[in-house]
């Protein structure tokens, strides 16, 4: 039994968390903000990266612009209901959006929102901890692995769940940074 058949979960795990707050805003615009932001259309809702090209001209501007231009009201409405401090100005063919500067205490919400993400993706990582530990115990209870060789596996993924939290860690402290500058 080899624990890297596993390791497909917790990289899993990982890619969710780095969508998830590569969507917080920071001081400096990145298309990440708006990419997963859904828009009502065509009766349903789609992420605005499917709808249209989202790009960043300068530190503190995006433009969007639809394939559809008939869907621009509709992606201009779902930037302004996000709440996420853009000033969005309607270009006829695109939306020029400026981000204003955050206040200390958007900072710091933001920082609490960081977290709260980190926590629910350090509870998903144990969650595939959980579940590899099972089978482990269960393939010991089947015989098919020794006691002793449950004890290696489990010391084994406790090894890789920390190196795994770090990189959770790591990821966290960067993009604290981003929100702070």
């Amino acid at each position: 039994m080899k624990l890297d058949q596993y390791r497909s979960g917790f990289d899993k795990v990982i890619e969710h968390i780095k969508v998830d707050i590569g969507a917080l805003r920071t001081n400096r615009a990145t298309p990440s903000m708006l990419e997963n932001l859904m828009v009502e259309v065509y009766g349903s809702k789609m992420p605005l990266n499917q709808l249209g090209s989202i790009q960043a001209p300068e530190p503190r501007m995006l433009t969007v612009e639809p394939w559809d231009k008939s869907v621009l009201k509709s992606v201009e409405k779902a930037i302004q209901t996000a709440s996420m401090g853009f000033n969005v100005s309607n270009e006829g063919t695109f939306l020029r959006i400026t981000l204003s500067p955050m206040t200390e205490e958007t900072r710091k919400e933001l920082v609490k929102v960081l977290n709260d993400k980190l926590e629910s993706g350090r509870r998903s990582l144990r969650g595939v901890r959980d579940d590899v530990k099972e089978v482990i115990i269960t393939a010991e209870k089947n015989k098919e692995i020794s006691e002793d060789e449950r004890y290696k596996l489990v010391e084994d993924l406790d090894k890789l769940v920390r190196d795994y939290n770090d990189k959770v860690e790591e990821l966290g402290k960067k993009k604290e940074e981003e929100i702070k500058l």
